[in-house]
């Protein structure tokens, strides 16, 4: 019998002290012109992407998990936060980050690279790795004029969030909306949350960890 594939990804999620401090920001420029013509993540959507997998064989999940753990064993915690904002060609508008900007981006590398060694096909065309968590979408299904971002990302250039100790890389499955309703988000699930750092008791998935990336 085949297992129904698994839309998944690895991120670093804000806690929940970042997180209630970004949707002040955001229900602030919610007040702004246009905003109604964007389509707003919903708080628990808001997350720093590390690597995403799309759709996983189930068959996979044990041995990816196991990647992961080792692949976080290696980086040690490091202090984040949210910081300013951008857009990607005028049609996501996200907020930034600031800090362990470095550890961040080598968690990231890390995390794509155990998904491919655990068999998960990665897109691995050559990119820079920008640190960033979706506030909002312009447009609709990529079509239609949308709306100019600039304001916005004016308005989160003071943006300044709390420092948090980020301490776990987590495996996250999403499930898209089925129902057709406006304005329905996604549905996220955290299924296994990998603790950073050698400094821990114990080792992921035993047999010897090497130097590599």
């Amino acid at each position: 019998m085949s297992l129904t594939p698994l839309r998944l990804f690895a991120a670093v999620l804000p806690p929940a002290a970042a997180a209630v401090e970004l949707a002040d920001a955001v229900r602030r420029l919610r007040d702004l012109p246009g905003a109604d013509q964007l389509r707003w993540t919903g708080q628990e959507g808001r997350h720093f992407t590390l690597a995403f997998m799309g759709e996983v064989d189930a068959a996979l999940l044990p041995e990816l998990t196991v990647r992961l753990e080792r692949a976080a064993y290696r980086t040690e915690p490091f202090r984040l936060r949210v910081h300013g904002g951008g857009h990607f060609g005028g049609r996501t508008l996200w907020a930034g980050a600031a800090g362990g900007i470095d550890e961040l981006r080598l968690l990231a590398e890390r995390a794509g690279a155990a998904a491919r060694r655990a068999g998960v096909p990665m897109d691995e065309r050559h990119h820079s790795y920008r640190a960033h968590l979706t506030l909002a979408r312009s447009g609709q299904g990529g079509q239609g004029r949308g709306v100019d971002l600039r304001p916005y990302v004016e308005a989160l250039a003071d943006f300044e969030g709390r420092a948090w100790d980020v301490s776990e890389l987590v495996l996250v499955r999403s499930r898209l909306p089925v129902s057709g309703v406006v304005g329905e988000q996604p549905r996220y699930e955290a299924i296994a949350r990998c603790p950073l750092g050698r400094g821990r008791r114990g080792h992921p998935g035993g047999g010897a960890v090497g130097p590599g990336r």
